[in-house]
């Protein structure tokens, strides 16, 4: 039996989490498996005159190739790109967490495997006093962490590991995406190293910084290339076999 979710959380925002999200399911669909992906709220979306646009949740939809509907993949977007609960109350809205464990649920019928994307990381408010940890046991499904490999990512990363542990989360492993074009220093050495003997989780890749991240220039193929190079992918799905 396999497990039928993973939970892409981060140690901040803006470390990765979307193309860890899609260039997994892509990975993982070229292991044979049927991937549908999800981003339970989306903040930050575009405003159009035919609506919001969901820029995380399309490039999940677009990347993977997945023909569910963005209110399955995304059923919250706000416009603020704020953590959840705060968009929602700027917008007098509410977010119902049963709503978003329906739609996970249902993607869980249609697919093999779903790929579920956090906002932020796993202390960010989804609504009121719910955590996105909250949602993560709701699920109970296993967690990967993605964390920047600069300065700074020892202390991030240990606290996202060592609460979730405490927490009775299990996570899968680490990956450490390379955020920005310059020249690794001692720190972007060191800090895999350093992380995985601190705290006893497998480092399941590092990932190269990579241009011109958009559905338009970057191909799925492209992308899972790059995953099935740098990723361990096949320890991952050995993970989910259970």
């Amino acid at each position: 039996m396999m497990a039928k979710g993973i939970f892409i959380t981060g140690t901040d925002t803006g470390v990765g989490k979307t193309v860890v999200a899609g260039g997994l399911a892509c990975a993982l669909k070229r292991e044979g498996l049927d991937v549908g992906v999800m981003k339970p709220v989306q903040t930050g979306c575009i405003e159009t005159a035919k609506g919001l646009i969901a820029p995380d949740a399309n490039f999940l939809i677009n990347i993977t190739g997945v023909k569910d509907s963005v209110d399955l993949v995304a059923p919250y977007r706000f416009k603020e790109p704020l953590a959840p609960s705060v968009a929602a109350e700027i917008e007098d809205r509410e977010i119902d967490i049963e709503k978003i464990i329906t739609s996970y649920n249902l993607l869980t019928k249609i697919h093999d495997l779903v790929i579920v994307e956090g906002a932020g990381g796993i202390l960010v408010p989804v609504w009121k006093d719910v955590l996105f940890i909250d949602i993560i046991r709701k699920l109970s499904i296993p967690v990967i962490i993605v964390a920047r490999i600069g300065l700074g990512t020892i202390n991030h990363t240990l606290l996202t590991a060592r609460y979730a542990l405490e927490h009775g989360i299990n996570i899968i492993g680490i990956i450490f995406n390379n955020t920005n074009s310059k020249e690794d220093g001692i720190a972007e050495r060191t800090n895999p190293d350093t992380i995985k003997r601190l705290c006893n989780l497998p480092i399941l890749g590092i990932l190269p910084f990579i241009n011109n991240l958009n559905t338009e220039e970057v191909k799925s193929g492209d992308l899972c290339s790059i995953f099935t190079e740098k990723i361990d992918i096949k320890y991952i799905k050995s993970f989910l076999s259970v």
